[in-house]
């Protein structure tokens, strides 16, 4: 199988092709899959990228025929994706589930930091040049993710008898958090952006698999035990935990 594979590659073939559709061009990135058998797209929400899978025999034309038909798709699916949200000043962001402004602060010392505004709204205030307000507060909600959920997990750790060996913060599109059999737990630092109480179950939902490495009927009473908003949690997930994607820079 290995060797059938390397012989369907194709070193110099494009990996990107474009797609017209009411005067405007959309990128599609090509992949080939061994175990595909049709031509089809998909739409990464977190990216925005749209990408077409292919069957290791696929040629490029059939592959472009194939988005060109299906330009209408591409274009409605990306229309229903939340606009993105770039960290700039004067934007708002929720953090943990409250609007924040952006409010850039260039002569302030210090680096990050929020604050109670004027009109009982919430800011968060960014020190220094302009030019470093957005990785200034990716670093900062970054560092705010991993603060509570180390402290979630420590919680939930103790009430289930188990050890966290290591709480990591990533930029995760396909899932919001993970738990490796080591004990280590990997969580995307986009929960910040929540209301705590659904950074509170994917805590516990994470530390929950170091009891019960898998989704059974166990593993679910077990966590409705220790965290009773599972069910609720899971709700807001389902209904806004795609726009929490559309903030800042996808990395």
């Amino acid at each position: 199988m290995r060797l059938i594979t390397r012989l369907y590659r194709r070193p110099t073939e494009v990996s990107t092709i474009d797609v017209e559709f009411d005067r405007i061009v959309y990128p599609v990135r090509l992949r080939r899959h061994r175990q595909a058998r049709r031509y089809t797209l998909r739409i990464q929400a977190a990216s925005r990228e749209v990408v077409l899978t292919m069957p290791p025999r696929g040629n490029l034309g059939d592959a472009r025929a194939f988005a060109q038909k299906n330009g209408a798709w591409i274009a409605a699916r990306l229309r229903r994706l939340p606009q993105a949200a770039p960290f700039t000043a004067g934007a708002t962001l929720p953090l943990r589930g409250v609007p924040h402004r952006i409010d850039h602060r260039p002569l302030a010392r210090g680096t990050v930091w929020t604050e109670a505004g004027e009109d009982a709204g919430h800011m968060l205030c960014v020190a220094g040049d302009r030019e470093h307000l957005t990785r200034r507060v990716g670093d900062y909600l970054k560092r705010a993710a991993k603060h509570d959920l180390q402290a979630a997990c420590r919680r939930y750790a103790a009430d289930l008898g188990v050890a966290v060996k290591r709480v990591s913060v990533r930029d995760q599109t396909s899932r919001w958090g993970s738990c490796s059999s080591t004990g280590v737990l990997s969580f995307s630092w986009r929960l910040i952006l929540a209301p705590p109480f659904v950074l509170d179950y994917l805590a516990a939902h994470e530390v929950a698999h170091l009891v019960e490495m898998n989704h059974s009927r166990r593993f679910w009473r077990l966590l409705l035990r220790v965290c009773p908003a599972t069910h609720r949690a899971k709700v807001w997930l389902n209904v806004h935990g795609a726009d929490l994607h559309r903030y800042g820079e996808p990395q």
